[in-house]
């Protein structure tokens, strides 16, 4: 049993807020920001700009909040039953432990001829097993030289250099050209990503362009490029477009960077590498930082659901008080006419039995008087016998004997001696006398019977 075991410790005990922060923090580690698509329901602007609502299915839904400064940038505003895909981080609601999602990014769910052919492709070559986690190679920790597969004229090329640049300057750049949009810019892009994997000479190789339109990235959704990305002996970074683009590329690339510029970051680690770990507990804290506020945003807002009006308010607390005051009235009027009936009945009483003061007064003077005289009497008494008690002590008193010319013998020991008998020859006596005492020897000892 635990309680005989003296080494036992009992296990910790968490709060419910420690509980709920440690699941969101579980949660936001464990499910980084993901695209998720669903139908809207339960859709509500709050007063603070927040927008709340419910993203599900045909099987599942989940709750969902974007807050005021991500809804500015929607670019439309969601109704009942539209059909959306959201960029959102899985986090927890802690005040009230709901499992929930801030989006922040939303945008319509495609349709039309592209966006279907996009989605056709991506279900083959996903059964095929290209997009399999397991086929993904991780990036070189410390690169020497960095492929680039896109357009010499494309600004997404100045950008990438531009972060080479600044985050590691001794890195070898190698450009491997290829259009980026227009007819035959899809196989110029594969012959481009196979040249690189047949010279060998860069250790990680980025597919960049910057953002445009479903038809502009178009060429990143072919079959051909994913396929020689798949096959290519290089790890492969897909940034493509801007940081809501998604691309059949982003899926078949070992690494999904959100723009040109997030993946040379990603191709290339800074000198500073060993600030990484820092970096990661202020990610923590700025996620904790951002769930406090979101949940106290939350909280307001449900705080300001449930307030009246305050005219309202003030209206209600008029009627309470005016029948407040008029029971009040009634209440202290009633007591106070009754009471004043009973206090005349009692004054009436009280003149009837009245006592007279003036003779219990003089009959309380003559008792003090007669006290005053017995006291005296005792105390006069008392002191005559005080004073003849002292005279017999007085009488009894040692030192009135010793000046009377007697002493009082003791021996080395203290002890009082009496008879001769106690005292031998050469002992050390001490006798006190009336005024003092004194130290003697015995030359001689004679008893009065001798």
């Amino acid at each position: 049993m635990h309680d005989a075991d003296p080494a036992y410790t009992a296990p910790p005990v968490l709060t419910v807020t420690a509980l709920n922060q440690q699941v969101a923090r579980l949660l936001e580690r464990s499910f980084p920001l993901v695209w998720i698509g669903g139908e809207i329901s339960n859709f509500t602007r709050a007063s603070s700009g927040h927008w709340y609502f419910t993203l599900k299915d045909d099987a599942a839904q989940v709750r969902a909040v974007m807050f005021r400064s991500r809804a500015q940038m929607a670019g439309f505003n969601p109704r009942e039953g539209d059909r959306v895909e959201v960029r959102a981080l899985v986090t927890l609601y802690g005040a009230r432990g709901d499992y929930q999602i801030n989006v922040e990014a939303i945008r319509r769910a495609g349709v039309g001829q592209l966006y279907e052919a996009f989605l056709r492709l991506k279900e083959k070559l996903a059964a095929q097993g290209l997009f399999d986690p397991e086929r993904k190679r991780a990036l070189p920790l410390f690169p020497r030289s960095v492929g680039i597969v896109t357009s010499p004229q494309a600004a997404a090329l100045r950008d990438v250099l531009t972060a080479l640049r600044r985050r590691a300057p001794h890195v070898r750049i190698v450009l491997y050209p290829a259009p980026v949009q227009g007819q035959f810019a899809a196989d110029r892009i594969a012959e481009a990503i196979m040249t690189a994997s047949r010279r060998a000479e860069v250790d990680v190789l980025l597919v960049c362009r910057g953002g445009g339109s479903i038809e502009d990235l178009w060429s990143f959704n072919e079959e051909c490029v994913a396929r020689a990305i798949d096959a290519c002996a290089i790890p492969v970074i897909s940034g493509v477009g801007h940081e809501t683009d998604v691309t059949i590329a982003d899926f078949a690339a070992d690494v999904r960077a959100a723009t040109p510029t997030a993946a040379a970051e990603l191709a290339a680690t800074p000198r500073a590498d060993w600030l990484a770990s820092l970096e990661a507990d202020g990610a923590d804290l700025r996620r904790a930082m951002e769930r406090t506020l979101s949940d106290a945003s939350q909280g307001l807002d449900n705080l300001g659901r449930r307030l009246l009006s305050p005219s309202a308010r003030i209206g209600n607390q008029r009627l309470k008080l005016l029948a407040m005051a008029s029971a009040m009235t009634h209440a202290l009027h009633v007591p106070v006419n009754r009471h004043g009936m009973m206090l005349a009945q009692l004054r009436q009483r009280w003149s009837r039995y009245r006592p007279d003061m003036r003779a219990l007064r003089a009959q309380l003077l003559s008792d003090q008087r007669h006290l005053n005289a017995s006291l005296c009497s005792q105390v006069e008494r008392r002191r005559d016998a005080l004073h003849a008690l002292s005279a017999q002590l007085e009488l009894l008193n040692p030192q009135r004997t010793l000046e009377r010319g007697y002493a009082i013998v003791r021996d080395s020991k203290g002890q009082v001696l009496r008879d001769p008998a106690q005292i031998k020859v050469r002992d050390t006596l001490t006798v006190r006398l009336a005024n003092g005492s004194a130290e003697v020897g015995v030359a001689q000892v004679q008893s009065i019977l001798e």
